[in-house]
C-alpha cells in the first residue's frame, strides 16, 4: 500500500510559493540566533570568569533537550496543527535569550541557554517548519520545500553571525542577546499562516495512531539506519558552530575570521540545501547522504592538516557550507517516502533526536577536550571517523514506502 498523503485543500492565496516563503521566514528567524551563539563563548566566559567547558555544557544541554523534545513537539503538531507549537516555542526561545543575558552563574546559564532555549528550539526550529510544509504543499513541491526551509535557516546563520559580532563589538554581548530576543517574537504572527487542518478519518478508514507509527518506524531497518547516520550530522555541526571561532583564535587568526567563516558556512549552505532538495527528487537520497558525510570527512582532514590562514579557513567554510544542512532534505524526504506525512513531524523528530545526541557530544566534548588537552584535535578526528561511518551506514537504505496491510473500516 502506498504511503503517499494528499495535501489538504487550502485558501487560494495559500499557494505553495507563499507557504514556502512563510516557512523560510520562520526558519531564518529561529535558526539565526542559535547558529551565532559561538560568538558569545569568548566574551561571556571572559566576563564571568568561566572555562569553556561551562559554556560548552550549557549548549550541549541545549542540543540534547532540543532533540529530546522534538518528537513530542512534532507529535503535538501532527495531531493538533503546528501553530500553537510554533508560538510556544518562539516565546520560550525569546525568554531564554533574555535570561541568558542576565545570568551570573553556571546554573543560570544551563537553565537559560540549555533548558529554556532547548525546549524553545523544539517548538519553532526548522524540523517543525519541515513537518508543516510536508503536509501543506503538494508532493511535487516537497523536496524543494524541505531544501528551501533548510536554506533559509542557513541564510539566518549568514546574517546573524556577523550581526552578533557587530552588536557585541558596538554594544555588549548582553545587548546582542536582547535584540535577538525581540526579533524572535516575529515568529508569532508568521506561524498563523502555516495552520494545517486537523487530520480526520476519511471514508470511515481508521487512521494510524502515533504508537502504531512508532512501532512501524523502529521495526523498519532503513529508518533505523537513517536515524543512526543523522547522529554524525549533529556531532559535526554543533562542534563547528560552538568551537570553530575559538579554535581559529587559538591558531592565531582574528575573531572576525571566525565570525565570517560561520557566515560563509551559512551562505554556502543556501546553495547546498537547495541543490540537495533538487537532487533528492531526481536521484537516490541514500547516495546523496553518503556523499555528504564522506565529503565532510575529507574537508575536515584537509582543514586541520593545512597551516592556518584566512584563505584556507574561508575555503573550509565554503565547502562545509555546501554540505552543512544539506542532509535535511534527503533525510526528511526519506521519512515522508517510507511512512507518508501523517506523522512526518514526529518521525523526523526522532531522527532529529539522534542528530541532537550527536550535537550534545560534539559541543560538550569540544569544551572538555580543550580544557584537558589544550587542543580540539581529538574531536576533529572523531568528526572524521563519524563522517566515514555515516557514509557507509546510509548506503543499505531501501527507498520505497513501507508495506502495510489494507486499511480496516473504523
Amino acid at each position: 500500500m502506498s504511503t503517499a498523503t494528499a495535501s489538504p485543500k487550502l485558501a487560494t492565496w495559500r499557494t505553495p510559493a507563499v507557504l514556502i516563503a512563510v516557512g523560510c521566514a520562520i526558519a531564518f528567524i529561529a535558526f539565526g540566533p542559535r547558529s551565532s551563539l559561538g560568538q558569545f563563548l569568548t566574551p561571556l566566559s571572559a566576563d564571568r570568569g568561566w572555562g569553556r567547558d561551562v559554556f560548552s555544557f550549557a549548549f550541549a544541554t541545549q542540543n540534547l533537550l532540543w532533540g529530546a523534545a522534538q518528537p513530542f513537539a512534532g507529535g503535538i503538531a501532527d495531531r493538533f496543527g503546528p501553530v500553537r507549537v510554533l508560538c510556544a516555542g518562539a516565546i520560550l526561545y525569546a525568554v531564554g535569550l533574555v535570561m541568558m543575558a542576565y545570568t551570573a552563574t553556571p546554573l543560570g546559564l544551563n537553565i537559560s541557554a540549555g533548558i529554556v532555549i532547548g525546549f524553545g528550539l523544539a517548538g519553532c526550529s526548522f524540523p517543525m517548519v519541515v513537518g508543516a510544509l510536508g503536509k501543506l504543499v503538494p508532493e511535487g513541491w516537497r523536496s524543494f520545500a524541505f531544501g528551501a526551509g533548510t536554506a533559509a535557516g542557513s541564510f539566518g546563520q549568514f546574517v546573524y553571525s556577523p550581526l552578533a559580532h557587530a552588536l557585541i563589538d558596538a554594544f555588549s554581548w548582553q545587548t546582542a542577546l536582547m535584540v535577538f530576543a525581540g526579533i524572535m517574537l516575529l515568529v508569532l504572527p508568521l506561524s498563523m499562516m502555516l495552520a494545517t487542518p486537523v487530520s480526520a478519518p476519511s471514508g470511515g478508514v481508521k487512521q494510524q495512531s502515533y504508537k502504531e507509527a512508532l512501532g512501524e518506524a523502529f521495526a523498519h531497518r532503513s529508518y533505523v539506519l537513517l536515524v543512526l547516520g543523522f547522529f554524525t550530522c549533529g556531532f559535526q555541526l554543533a562542534f563547528v558552530t560552538f568551537h570553530l571561532p575559538s579554535y581559529l583564535v587559538d591558531r592565531g587568526l582574528s575573531a572576525d575570521i571566525g565570525a565570517w567563516t560561520v557566515a560563509v558556512i551559512g551562505l554556502f549552505n543556501i546553495v547546498g540545501s537547495l541543490a540537495s532538495g533538487w537532487l533528492a527528487s531526481r536521484m537516490p537520497k541514500r547516495y546523496i547522504l553518503s556523499a555528504i558525510y564522506f565529503g565532510r570527512a575529507l574537508a575536515i582532514v584537509a582543514f586541520i592538516t593545512l597551516p592556518p590562514s584566512t584563505a584556507s579557513t574561508l575555503i573550509f567554510g565554503a565547502v562545509t557550507g555546501l554540505l552543512w544542512l544539506s542532509t535535511v532534505p534527503p533525510t526528511s524526504g526519506l521519512v515522508a517516502l517510507m511512512f507518508g506525512t501523517r506523522w512526518l513531524t514526529m518521525l523526523f523528530g526522532f531522527a532529529f533526536f539522534s542528530h541532537q545526541v550527536g550535537g550534545f557530544l560534539g559541543a560538550w566534548l569540544g569544551g572538555v577536550a580543550f580544557e584537558y588537552t589544550g587542543s580540539y584535535n581529538v574531536v576533529w578526528w572523531l568528526s572524521v571517523f563519524f563522517g566515514v561511518a555515516s557514509a557507509i551506514i546510509n548506503l543499505p537504505i531501501v527507498e520505497k514506502p513501507v508495506a502495510r496491510p489494507a486499511p480496516a473500516a473504523a
